[in-house]
């Protein structure tokens, strides 16, 4: 029996013990093993079938359901639209089809999609349409019928499988025995029925199937075939997969590959029965997910997985008509299958890394294999799998030679130890590799340890690789990168990872307020360009035009859109590109995320933004303020809360509050406000961040908040589809590219929960530019030394973030401050660390 609590372990498992199998789970590129065409926005086919099987009249109840509440939520959530029917309506019409299938599919991470296009829908985009709008490569499963010839038929290269639906015409007791006077007299009842024809003979039926297995096994193909439930001309008494027993007894059949569709809902165990003694059945949940409750989801997966071994179950969306289909049933089943395996491993059956893989077998390798599709989902340049020709389309992806282990230092700095790919997999994959205590107390000026940090040479940790953040290079196909923990040894983090503190204090934040913090940043870089002048190497702006300049756009057009391929490849979602107002400079807005993947995607942006550049002869820098006299370069980051999947900073829809947020974000938002001067020696941790925090340059420089307000250190945004009046999210603008991320959120995060314990509420927002208030407002810190102060007496961060982490930063910020001070000109080197 699954009980609610259940069915809540993976929200709790995002920011504890399984977090590494969630973030996991995420990021798998899907491959959908069963789906359908795509219909025009002008369709007579009603969105609301997008909910149900339901059909006519039935589908007036349709609102009522638990699917359809949980969906309208998601889709809303996608669209940033109303949360309502009419409200999708009008965006889905506002947007356009090729908008909704980009944001959808996006969304979903789906890398390949079979397509059986055997039923007909109106205005049914055919498959080129399908490879054109959504960039996946269509693969049809095409339908049985096609294949009633004889055995010398060339077409099945078309096909990578078949499908029956022998199941809503006369069930699935299918007798492969026959003889042809039945057969004969079941064609001539057919015929005479005129037409259109609808075949209800089951004789006839059962002898196009019979027929359909051996042109199955003649080309080496799956046969789909569709179990459990369905629309109401179905009878689900017959369509129980047990009744399959004597075709699958059958010894004709027992080399062809059957896969039960939909979790045979409900007969799910009878599925995993069938599965377990039958080495030819395998099973698919697509359809039960995401039509089901979460409880019935969560239930029906586990019903699977008592029997089936984890190599012959697969995902699927069943997705039809509307693009929104997939995106439900992708979103949907990343959080079943987190459940399922978190609970798992709580359980005992599982190893976390067991259940990693699992996960990428389940979502993607096992339908790639059964299906005996040749495709690298990992990699940008992936290879296609052609439905027409059945050939190559593209070069497969070079093989790994080296695996980048790289960890982000106390100072911000991005470090890596490269590992031939042999040695990774044998011994570094699960035991690490070394690294001295002294990495951790590293300045931006010195490769090594600062006196004040505590750390010296002696002592050893292990770097162990988070696996769920493994990349293929897009910019060095020959190389992956991993982001990796620190651990006393493995399995035990050691209290000065970086991330291991991000994770701790979201932890509190989750285990005293069922919360998860999600954040998005904005990239703020220059690009400089190299120039000798009397024998000096001197960098220069890449150009001098202005903010949002379509010149500028145009000039790094070939860097930008590298840069922003390598991104997508890398499923980082990227929300806008523009020319930033300093000279040479440009902005990358990244999609919100839970805050530890926010943190991982700014790290690996980070790392793509330079990397692209210098391979096309460039520096891009994210120090804040390289030219004095121009604008600085800031890393914002814009932060909400989220409880059960629902953005709980935002007031609800129709609720009218002070400031368009609920008492829970206002509490969170006014703790970091009351912590800003303490935190910003994590998330503005160089002397010259400072120099870019100044009035009239839209960076913060006052102790304020502000609705809309740029020049306001923390502002709360209502971005476009946020109903009027209401904030989505906050902003934290005294936040820059040399920070490290997990521990500039971490700080936030302790101050937010500061603010959750203790009630806090904001001071009156001003609405004006702080410059003009510049005798009654406080300015902010103005040096790194003010903020190392003001963290000195914080004891909330100091104990949430932890202790001894908090002394080592403090130790490696005050060395900054003390050889900046003597080397004034010294930050111009810092120029090729960050």
């Amino acid at each position: 029996m699954v009980t609610v609590a259940d069915t809540r372990r993976a929200g709790a498992a995002m920011a504890g013990k399984y977090g590494e199998l969630v973030r996991a789970i995420e990021s798998v590129p899907l491959v959908d093993a069963h789906a359908h065409n795509i219909v025009a926005l002008d369709s007579d086919v009603p969105f609301i079938r997008c909910f149900s099987e339901a059909e006519g009249e039935a589908l007036n109840d349709v609102p009522h359901t638990l699917s359809f509440k949980r969906s309208i939520k998601d889709i809303a959530g996608l669209y940033g639209c109303e949360a309502s029917l009419d409200g999708i309506q009008q965006h889905r019409k506002s947007s356009g089809l090729q908008r909704i299938c980009s944001k959808s599919f996006e969304a979903a991470k789906i890398s390949a999609v079979f397509i059986d296009d055997g039923i007909t829908f109106d205005k049914m985009h055919d498959i080129e349409w399908h490879k054109r709008a959504t960039k996946w490569e269509a693969m049809d499963a095409g339908g049985f019928q096609l294949y009633i010839l004889d055995k010398g038929y060339t077409a099945a290269s078309k096909v990578v499988a078949l499908k029956s639906i022998a199941a809503y015409r006369s069930g699935l007791q299918i007798d492969t025995h026959f003889c042809s006077e039945v057969v004969e007299n079941s064609i001539l009842e057919v015929l005479n029925d005129g037409k259109p024809v609808r075949i209800r003979n089951k004789s006839f039926i059962d002898y196009i199937l019979t027929l359909s297995l051996e042109v199955a096994i003649d080309y080496d193909l799956p046969v789909q075939i569709h179990t459990g439930f369905g629309d109401k001309d179905l009878d689900l008494r017959l369509s129980n997969p047990l009744h399959l027993r004597v075709l699958l007894e059958d010894k004709r059949f027992t080399k062809c590959r059957i896969v039960l569709l939909h979790a045979s809902y409900p007969f799910s165990q009878e599925a995993s029965y069938l599965a377990s003694v039958y080495p030819n059945v395998y099973v698919d949940f697509g359809l039960a997910i995401p039509k089901l409750s979460v409880h019935g989801m969560v239930s029906s997966v586990k019903q699977l997985l008592e029997l089936t071994p984890m190599n012959k179950v697969m995902f699927s969306t069943d997705g039809y008509a509307f693009p929104e289909t997939f995106f439900l049933g992708a979103k949907r089943a990343r959080h079943t299958l987190a459940t399922v395996l978190c609970d798992a491993c709580e359980d005992g059956d599982l190893t976390i890394l067991e259940a990693i893989d699992a996960a990428k077998s389940i979502l993607r390798d096992n339908a790639l294999q059964i299906y005996k599709v040749k495709q690298n989902v990992d990699s940008p340049e992936a290879t296609l799998y052609s439905s027409q020709t059945n050939k190559l389309v593209k070069q497969p992806a070079q093989k790994t030679v080296l695996v980048r282990v790289m960890w982000v230092d106390t100072s911000g700095q991005h470090r890596c130890r490269v590992i031939p790919e042999s040695r990774f997999h044998q011994i570094v994959k699960n035991h690490g590799v070394g690294l001295t205590f002294a990495s951790m107390g590293m300045t931006s000026y010195c490769d090594g340890p600062a006196e004040g940090s505590n750390l010296t040479a002696v002592g050893e940790i292990r770097l162990i690789p988070d696996l769920s953040t493994s990349c293929r290079l897009p910019w060095s196909q020959e190389e992956e990168l991993v982001l990796a923990d620190m651990h006393v040894k493995p399995g035990l983090p050691w209290e000065y990872c970086p991330r291991e503190a991000l994770r701790r204090v979201s932890n509190v934040l989750k285990k005293e307020f069922n919360l998860e913090m999600n954040a998005g940043f904005e990239n703020e870089f220059f690009i400089l360009r190299s120039e000798c002048r009397d024998g000096q190497q001197e960098w220069l702006p890449f150009d001098s035009t202005s903010y949002c300049s379509t010149a500028a756009f145009d000039a790094a057009y070939p860097i930008l859109k590298e840069v922003n391929n390598a991104l997508s490849a890398m499923g980082i979602s990227v929300e806008q590109i523009h020319a930033e107002a300093g000279n040479g400079q440009f902005e990358i807005s990244l999609g919100h995320t839970h805050c530890g993947r926010a943190a991982d995607n700014l790290i690996l942006t980070r790392e793509t933004i330079r990397s692209v550049v210098r391979k096309h002869g460039f520096l891009a820098t994210f120090l804040p303020k390289y030219f004095l006299d121009d604008i600085g370069s800031g890393s914002h980051v814009h932060l909400s809360l989220w409880q059960n999947e629902e953005n709980v900073f935002m007031a609800p829809n129709g609720t009218t509050t002070k400031y368009g947020m609920t008492q829970i974000g206002e509490n969170f938002m006014a703790g970091v406000f009351v912590h800003l001067p303490s935190i910003m020696v994590f998330t503005a941790p160089l002397p010259n961040s400072y120099d870019r925090i100044k009035p009239n340059t839209w960076s913060g420089a006052f102790h304020c908040w502000g609705k809309e307000n740029r020049e306001a250190p923390l502002r709360t945004a209502s971005p476009p589809g946020v109903h009027s009046g209401l904030v989505s999210n906050f902003e934290v603008k005294t936040f820059d590219g040399c920070a490290n991320p997990y521990l500039g959120l971490a700080a936030i995060m302790a101050a937010g929960i500061d603010g959750l314990r203790r009630k806090l509420v904001l001071p009156d927002p001003v609405e004006t530019n702080p410059s003009d208030h510049d005798i009654n407002l406080p300015k902010l810190p103005t040096s790194l030394n003010e903020s190392i102060e003001a963290l000195a007496k914080d004891e909330t961060l100091k104990n949430l973030v932890g202790e001894k982490l908090v002394s080592t930063v403090v130790g490696v910020k005050k060395a900054e401050v003390e050889y900046y001070a003597a080397h004034p000109g010294a930050y111009k080197q810092l120029i090729h660390r960050y």
